[in-house]
């Protein structure tokens, strides 16, 4: 796997051109207020916005800093799940590069807002468990249970994927299964509107790997 450092800069506009093209559908989806997408457009340009202000600084402290200004600018449920998000996945990545070996554990804690749900990282790690099983076509079981015995996380399995992804440069069907995994093990997993906003989020990076994967 590549440990090439990857821009966060590069990463958060993409997401933020993603989400703002479909801004008006996860309006749409959100049938409380109809303004999650709004609140997403606005969550990323912040997030953007901050990533520029410190680009020359180390990723944590990127990160942290746009912790406080996504408080600062907007009071949305959402910006308070990514907020705190932002904080954790700081904290995480302190000390370290945002490489491939660590892109995908970040973005399922600022997803999840650094909430950790046990039994869906648990669940989510055992169904990735079999994806990757079936696409190294071995034994699903044995692969689930190895994950277990060696005391691998979800990042971890997750790692294994994006790696598997970009050695065979899979089609989509394969970028497609990893974010399910990685969204279902996130807490926006719960609400139809935020599942969906986190599969754009996911599903764009992943697109970004994977391209960067096979220049």
């Amino acid at each position: 796997m590549s440990t090439a450092q990857l821009n966060l800069l590069d990463i958060f506009k993409q997401v933020s051109k993603t989400i703002k093209t479909n801004q008006d559908s996860l309006n749409e989806a959100d049938e409380y207020n109809h303004d999650h997408g709004d609140h997403m457009v606005e969550i990323f340009e912040v997030i953007t916005t901050a990533m520029k202000e410190k680009k020359s600084a180390d990723p944590a402290a990127q990160l942290e800093y746009a912790a406080q200004l996504l408080r600062q600018k907007s009071s949305s449920g959402s910006a308070k799940v990514y907020a705190k998000g932002l904080t954790e996945a700081s904290k995480e990545i302190s000390g370290k590069s945002v490489d491939m070996s660590t892109i995908l554990p970040l973005l399922q804690t600022l997803m999840s807002g650094g909430e950790t749900k046990t039994s869906s990282q648990t669940q989510s790690g055992a169904g990735l468990g079999d994806l990757l099983g079936s696409l190294l076509g071995g034994s699903t079981a044995s692969t689930s249970a190895a994950s277990n015995d060696q005391g691998l996380d979800l990042g971890d399995l997750l790692g294994a994927g994006l790696s598997y992804m970009q050695s065979k440069q899979s089609g989509s069907s394969d970028i497609e299964a990893i974010t399910k995994a990685l969204v279902n093990s996130t807490q926006s997993g719960e609400k139809t509107y935020r599942s969906q906003s986190s599969e754009l989020v996911a599903n764009t990076v992943l697109q970004m790997l994977s391209g960067l994967a096979s220049k």
